[in-house]
């Protein structure tokens, strides 16, 4: 089983997620990709992140319909700040032979040093970085993913929402219609 995983706050998952999950299936041959929102996330103390149970919901509405895309609640689940060297290691002792494959940014793989033991995630997984064309990538231990120009983030989402313009296009239909229900980013 070769397995593609991509963690993140998801606050909220927009369309650049979805097509970084399914570029990263394809051109590393994964049968699976699974969504893992975070849950504590030590790095992002005192940022006001969307409840947990949000974010959730949101990138189960995002995923559906992609039978090669699957969600997990474990860093939800877990007690306490979550790191991705424990999420790995959980994975590997449910599913012992199972081929990972991480899947970050260029701007998390930067941060990485400062990760929970990022010498371990590396054993316990393949990093893929996904890159846009012409962005370079400075570490020889890592598979790079090539995406398509994607110009979107979860902060500029917020801040459409905030200002009360359109986030249409920028998230699946599903997830807007979740944000504006339920009054998510000042909306």
């Amino acid at each position: 089983m070769r397995l593609g995983v991509l963690g993140g706050s998801f606050d909220p998952i927009h369309l650049g997620h979805l097509i970084l999950g399914e570029t990263a299936r394809e051109q590393l041959s994964l049968d699976k990709v699974m969504f893992i929102p975070a849950g504590n996330q030590w790095r992002k103390e005192g940022r006001g992140v969307a409840a947990a149970e949000y974010r959730l919901a949101m990138v189960r509405l995002a995923v559906d319909g992609n039978s090669a895309f699957e969600v997990s609640t474990m860093e939800i689940d877990r007690d306490g700040p979550t790191y991705t060297v424990e999420t790995l290691a959980q994975l590997h002792a449910e599913s012992p032979g199972i081929e990972i494959s991480f899947i970050v940014g260029v701007d998390a793989l930067a941060d990485m040093p400062h990760w929970k033991e990022p010498r371990r995630i590396f054993e316990l997984a393949m990093v893929c970085v996904a890159a846009r064309v012409g962005e370079a990538v400075e570490d020889d231990r890592v598979t790079r993913i090539e995406m398509p120009e994607v110009n979107i983030s979860s902060s500029v989402v917020r801040e459409r929402v905030k200002e009360g313009k359109s986030i249409r296009y920028l998230v699946p239909d599903a997830v807007e219609r979740y944000v504006r229900e339920h009054g998510l980013y000042g909306g």
